[in-house]
């Protein structure tokens, strides 16, 4: 108990007088002047809000969103073959792909839909993609009022004429370089200008130790 700092009790007012001061001191107090002078500045300040839905906050062109699938901009054909890479790598489990074996032996999709619901946008889909068939789409607007949304392939396939006018950046593949690369880079700041000499110093006893050792064996 000895460590223990005792906090006196806070004075209750009991007459009126003592209320009415009481509460002057917490209308007219320094901390209310404080607390208009922070509005009046943020008053005067630009706004960083927007008029939501009529105004839209540019999205980066590497924004993921609800998925897309990809054509051939040559023959408007599907890039998807059927693999099923992206379902393996799916961490949610929210990709199903039902396909069938063609008459030239090629596999044919039958059903391509995505619960939307349980799907995280984390982009392994994309990645893992032989094919770069599946992209994250720059459509964030999927709000329903069912609990599950699914989307299913008439959805998440890009018409053609679509694809060839988007300005969304296709997926290059895992680990490729972007053109852009260079400019990325920032140069790392040096904390070392010399080596250290109590590291050299540190380093060297060992080394003179085993000569020493064999030249006395």
């Amino acid at each position: 108990m000895k460590n223990y700092i005792p906090i006196p009790k806070r004075k209750e007012p009991k007459t009126t007088y003592e209320h009415f001061c009481k509460s002057v001191k917490m209308t007219c107090g320094l901390d209310l002047f404080k607390g208009l002078a922070l509005t009046l500045k943020e008053f005067f300040s630009k706004k960083v809000t927007i008029h939501y839905p009529k105004e839209y906050i540019p999205l980066s062109p590497r924004y993921r969103a609800v998925h897309s699938l990809q054509r051939l901009l040559e023959s408007g054909n599907e890039r998807c073959i059927g693999c099923g890479l992206c379902e393996k790598i799916c961490t949610s489990n929210c990709i199903r792909i039902i396909t069938h074996k063609g008459d030239d032996k090629r596999k044919k999709i039958d059903s391509y839909t995505i619960n939307l619901g349980r799907c995280i946008y984390c982009g392994l889909c994309a990645e893992v993609c032989p094919e770069l068939a599946i992209v994250m789409g720059d459509r964030f607007e999927n709000a329903s009022l069912a609990r599950a949304q699914y989307a299913g392939k008439p959805e998440l396939l890009r018409p053609i004429d679509e694809a060839k006018t988007c300005t969304q950046l296709e997926f290059a593949g895992f680990g490729s370089v972007s053109a852009q690369a260079d400019k990325a880079l920032r140069p790392t700041p040096i904390v070392w200008d010399k080596p250290c000499e109590a590291t050299l110093d540190s380093s060297a006893q060992p080394l003179e130790r085993s000569q020493n050792a064999q030249g006395e064996a």
